[in-house]
């Protein structure tokens, strides 16, 4: 079965668009021993609306909230086309959208607060940056969604055969770029247990 990386919805956009190449991660209270493992190289995008809050988004990417939605298919009480925006509490839909699929490998749409905030919780663990080279797949796969998928994990077991195909969102040129971009920005700092 084909493993997907559980994610906002609007950072599923923007890693679709190739408007963000990293995510972060420490460890959901779902995960094994709580703690996260990048434990695959390859996996589909499972956009997500849990902890989605406006307010740790940034403001260039806020509108990106109203789209958002477009991720999910509800078959009953839709939510309004601009709950995420306001912050409203939104159930999860019957169905999702997987609409890409990456490999590990300035870029980002979160507020310095989000970041911080990351950070801050469980200081003793290390905060996973991992950098994604993101391919778009050719016609969006519609998954439904199964209680097995809700709360804070990361990693999720498809039941739906998924096609690793599909074209990379940034040229080859554009993510050496970018990638080196980060690795210079990186390359001096020194990780820190607090």
């Amino acid at each position: 079965m084909p493993i997907a990386f559980k994610e906002w919805a609007v950072t599923v956009r923007a890693l679709a668009e190739g408007e963000q190449l990293l995510t972060l991660r420490k460890g959901g209270i779902r995960e094994p021993d709580k703690h996260f493992k990048l434990e695959y190289d390859r996996f589909f995008l499972y956009p997500t609306f849990d902890h989605q809050r406006p307010d740790l988004v940034r403001q260039s990417h806020r509108p990106e909230l109203l789209r958002a939605l477009e991720e999910g298919v509800w078959t009953d009480d839709e939510p309004a086309p601009d709950a995420l925006y306001r912050g409203a509490d939104i159930a999860q839909p019957d169905r999702v959208r997987i609409r890409a699929w990456a490999e590990v490998a300035a870029h980002y749409t979160w507020t310095t607060d989000y970041a911080e905030k990351r950070l801050a919780w469980k200081r003793r663990h290390p905060l996973h940056v991992i950098l994604l080279r993101t391919y778009r797949i050719p016609r969006p796969v519609t998954v439904k969604v199964r209680d097995e998928y809700g709360g804070c994990r990361s990693w999720l077991e498809l039941t739906r055969e998924l096609p690793f195909e599909g074209t990379p969102v940034l040229s080859d040129e554009e993510f050496d770029r970018a990638a080196e971009e980060i690795a210079a920005i990186a390359s001096d700092r020194q990780p820190v247990m607090v």
